[in-house]
């Protein structure tokens, strides 16, 4: 099983993610993508199969702080708000888990922390 989840190490919702998968005795490997960046290419593959409303988080304080033009831009453009989010990871839905379960043979993407859902997918 190869799982990676992105997203903040101090977030408290990364928090309740890590723990749920180590009791689900899930190994995986964490992306800090506030240290480490992220690649235009895993946004883009997030995007398209997850949808940019399930990925870009509007309910921050980055979005709020952005300026009006930047917002207008990113509701205009879907390759503007892939950008956005490139160069304001911040923003991006925490956490991103993307892997594959190789005992089961299924590739897996989720977006955002939902208990039940860790339990479906990992158990």
């Amino acid at each position: 099983m190869t799982i990676t989840i992105y997203g903040i190490k101090s977030c408290s919702t990364m928090k309740k993610a890590f723990t749920k998968l180590d009791e689900l005795g899930v190994s995986y490997e964490f992306h800090d993508y506030k240290k480490q960046g992220i690649d235009k290419d895993s946004v883009q593959r997030w995007v398209a199969k997850l949808g940019i409303d399930k990925v870009l988080n509007k309910r921050g304080t980055t979005w709020r702080k952005l300026e009006d033009a930047q917002k207008q831009a990113a509701d205009a453009s879907l390759d503007n708000a892939i950008d956005l989010l490139v160069e304001n990871t911040s923003m991006i839905k925490r956490p991103i888990v993307e892997g594959e379960l190789t005992d089961k043979n299924r590739i897996i993407l989720l977006c955002g922390y939902d208990e039940a859902e860790f339990d479906k997918v990992f158990s």
